[in-house]
């Protein structure tokens, strides 16, 4: 009886662990022209300010081997430039800027890994 217990407390335990993923296991470089990641597990939401003249664009590349992203391009309380929810294909797009301002890029990953690509582009 005692080594049957055991054996459904150890599958128990094991199953608990497989529910676990990380929130971010990767790497990340940002600055007011770029914000870069690369991950294996991204699992959360994360932002970058970057600062665009305008006539400038946005050059965004995005790849997803697994997972969704959403993505949001906004200039401080206006509307979003870009918004794109629950991507779950592999993509490269501009956003053209046509005014000056600090734009924030905002990633949310939902089981995702791959990377992301923002960087500004001057004119």
């Amino acid at each position: 009886m005692k080594k049957l217990s055991y054996i459904f407390m150890s599958a128990i335990f094991i199953i608990s662990l497989t529910g676990c993923s990380p929130t971010f296991n990767g790497s990340r470089t940002g600055n007011d022209s770029q914000f870069i990641m690369e991950y294996t597990a991204f699992n959360t939401t994360d932002s970058q300010d970057l600062y665009v003249e305008a006539g400038d664009k946005i050059s965004a590349n995005v790849v997803i081997n697994d997972g969704q992203l959403s993505i949001k391009v906004q200039k401080e309380n206006e509307e979003p430039v870009y918004e794109k929810e629950n991507i779950s294909v592999s993509d490269d797009f501009d956003i053209d800027i046509e005014e000056s301002g600090t734009y924030t890029v905002t990633v949310t990953g939902k089981k995702t890994s791959g990377s992301v690509r923002f960087i500004v582009e001057n004119n």
